[in-house]
């Protein structure tokens, strides 16, 4: 067994954090090396070895840039760079730069002042009043800055109660999962919602040993409960916002079927959050944080040990400890970082943790596209640092904050693009390596590559084609009439190897081991794989362009319908299709798909950020894209148009 952890930057000192000064930071390391317990003891990390790598790495995550410069909390928070300082490159559509300093490390100026970020989050009120600062619950449910007064305690109060409340009304009494990931936000609003649960004397069950908690682990922890259960089911919380800069913090419910909550379960907490901001949270019931956890109420849970264990119930880990394969693994400073040693050490795996530390601000990550810190795990310019030690693996991987998302690295392709994993992934799964019924379906987002499209017809499976969200794929894969469900963002999970759910929530870390089982098994990497699967059914050039947008854009865009498509053709070829509705479900897209024999378009506002996307793919080349993302632009200029 060689379970290696490389340590990461942050030699020196680091911010401090309030709430780490009550011993309560949990998780990550401290300055002398030691895991810290969120309820104030210290736990040693087994089976690691440090990399050579190591100072080669700090030396240059180290490298100056330029930057912004020093400034107030709501100026250089998420790590942004100033347009003086960055060199632009336009991308389609006029509106969007690439930041010169992207995939590089940020300066110190441009961190995240986590000890201001959680006064903010104690010391501001929302303003009910103001939408910006109301409870939103978007596609991952509600995300915000404490320094936008957007994620506050007020917030986490209201939504808690609010849940509370739903739990009454709808009869769920069984114990409540409650995860969190590392972000500045996470521990103090986990904090909150501990003493807002513990008022009503839920029972809560936080990690044992004081850890974080990945929304997999919780998804699984809630179906492991439920399973048979017919009463007293189990339902769950994750504090997370994510793969989003280190200032926001987010807070989503997954009701007993495990994962995202729908729309009428989020649009009736929101409702009542919203009310009780209003109201001047009259009536919200809170137990001490430490009288709380020291309750009857609050319950430890083994999640690591529960979530690791059951593994071999979805993959082939046998197959992979027995093939020798080296792995490497950058959590990214997230959840997953006590889950990937955990693994390694029980399966006998040769695998190394790149990078261990857990840092409020994510001074480790390199810049992505716009020059802020973000934590994704699809983007080239986040993944910059496990890009450069790819040679050095077979197969390694990295997750978000959160690791309901994945990032497959390989020698020979470097970052796969997640359209291309996902393709893989089907292929493998249901090529023969799981035994599912016949009438096990392929779950895509419609804004995911049509060679999904192509490789599920040449499988004889169908294809389940829905809106973006991965609420939309809880259902069939917790009745199994879906065996895998995957969005273009990198987010996906399938069913155990025997039919039944694994989870009904996005999971990156049985994702990065699938590619780790499919080139133990078959000797051939994911990269590989794809290289196969595009020289039977072609090479597609994709493409998603993200842009700033206002509410009112948003809103705009949202509303996009047919009418808006007056062309006959699409960069040359005749439409054959223009969508407003998923061909899966006949769920609305909030926004319009327009289709042709070898291309097509989706443009939709995000869910989760104040940006529009629009999403382009075509099977004839680069030259063939570019003229389909022409032409959806003007679609989307008239629709920004009509918002003023």
């Amino acid at each position: 067994m060689a379970v290696a952890l490389v340590a990461a930057v942050g030699d020196g000192p680091q911010p401090r954090h309030p709430v780490a000064k009550r011993g309560l930071t949990g998780g990550g390391r401290d300055a002398g090396g030691e895991l810290l317990d969120r309820f104030g003891g210290r736990r040693r990390a087994g089976g690691a070895r440090r990399s050579e790598q190591h100072e080669h790495e700090r030396q240059a995550r180290a490298a100056p840039m330029t930057s912004a410069g020093a400034g107030s909390p709501s100026s250089c928070r998420n790590g942004t760079v100033s347009p003086a300082g960055q060199g632009q490159r336009s991308e389609r559509m006029g509106t969007v730069t690439v930041s010169e300093h992207a995939g590089q490390p940020p300066e110190p100026s441009a961190l995240v002042d986590a000890e201001a970020l959680v006064r903010a989050y104690y010391e501001r009120r929302p303003d009910p009043s103001v939408p910006a600062q109301r409870v939103a619950f978007g596609t991952s449910g509600h995300r915000g800055s404490a320094f936008e007064a957007a994620f506050n305690e007020p917030h986490i109060l209201a939504m808690t109660e609010a849940i509370c409340r739903w739990r009454r009304q709808h009869g769920i009494d069984g114990p409540l999962y409650l995860g969190r990931d590392t972000h500045g936000l996470s521990e103090p609003a986990f904090r909150t919602a501990v003493e807002v649960l513990a008022g009503h004397g839920v029972d809560v069950m936080v990690d044992a040993a004081g850890g974080y908690t990945p929304t997999p682990a919780v998804s699984h922890a809630i179906l492991t409960w439920n399973r048979g259960r017919r009463e007293h089911l189990a339902d769950g919380i994750v504090v997370t916002p994510s793969h989003n800069p280190p200032d926001d913090g987010g807070f989503k419910y997954n009701p007993p079927n495990g994962g995202p909550a729908d729309t009428d379960v989020t649009g009736w907490m929101q409702d009542q959050a919203n009310g009780l901001l209003a109201a001047g949270l009259d009536g919200v019931p809170r137990v001490p944080y430490e009288r709380a956890v020291g309750g009857p109420s609050v319950h430890r849970h083994d999640y690591v040990g529960a979530y690791v264990g059951d593994l071999p119930a979805v993959l082939d880990l046998d197959a992979v400890a027995g093939s020798g394969l080296r792995l490497g693994v950058d959590p990214l400073g997230g959840a997953a970082v006590a889950y990937w040693a955990a693994i390694g050490d029980r399966y006998g795996l040769d695998l190394e943790v790149t990078n261990d530390t857990v840092d409020p601000t994510f001074r480790f990550m390199h810049l992505d596209w716009d020059g802020k810190i973000r934590m994704d795990c699809s983007s080239p310019y986040a993944m910059a640092g496990l890009i450069e030690l790819k040679d050095r693996f077979d197969v390694a991987f990295g997750n978000d904050a959160d690791a309901d998302r994945h990032g497959i690295v390989t020698p020979g392709a470097g970052l796969l693009n997640p359209n291309h994993y996902l393709a893989v992934a089907i292929a493998y799964l249901f090529g023969g390596e799981r035994d599912w019924p016949a009438g096990t379906a392929v779950g895509k987002t419609l804004v995911s590559s049509g060679m999904i499209d192509r490789v599920t017809a040449d499988l004889g499976r169908r294809l389940v084609e829905v809106p973006v969200g991965f609420k939309w794929f809880v259902g069939g894969l917790l009745d199994g009439s879906i065996g895998f469900g995957g969005e273009e963002s990198a987010g996906a999970s399938f069913l155990r190897r025997d039919g039944t759910p694994w989870t009904t929530d996005k999971d990156g870390i049985v994702l990065c081991l699938l590619a780790a089982e499919m080139t133990a098994r078959g000797g051939r990497d994911p990269g590989d794989r794809y290289r196969q699967l595009s020289g039977r059914f072609g090479s597609p050039a994709y493409r998603r362009v993200d842009a700033p947008a206002t509410p009112a854009q948003k809103a705009a865009l949202g509303k996009l319908s047919p009418e808006h498509v007056t062309a006959s053709e699409l960069a040359g070829e005749p439409i054959t299709g223009v969508l407003t509705a998923a061909p899966g479900n006949g769920a609305p897209i909030g926004g319009v798909k327009v289709t042709t024999e070898h291309g097509w378009f989706a443009a939709r506002p995000s869910g989760t950020e104040d940006v529009y996307k629009v999403y382009a793919e075509s099977f004839l080349g680069e030259e063939h894209l570019e003229r389909i993302l022409d032409e959806a632009g003007r679609v989307v200029d008239a629709a920004l148009a009509s918002a003023g």
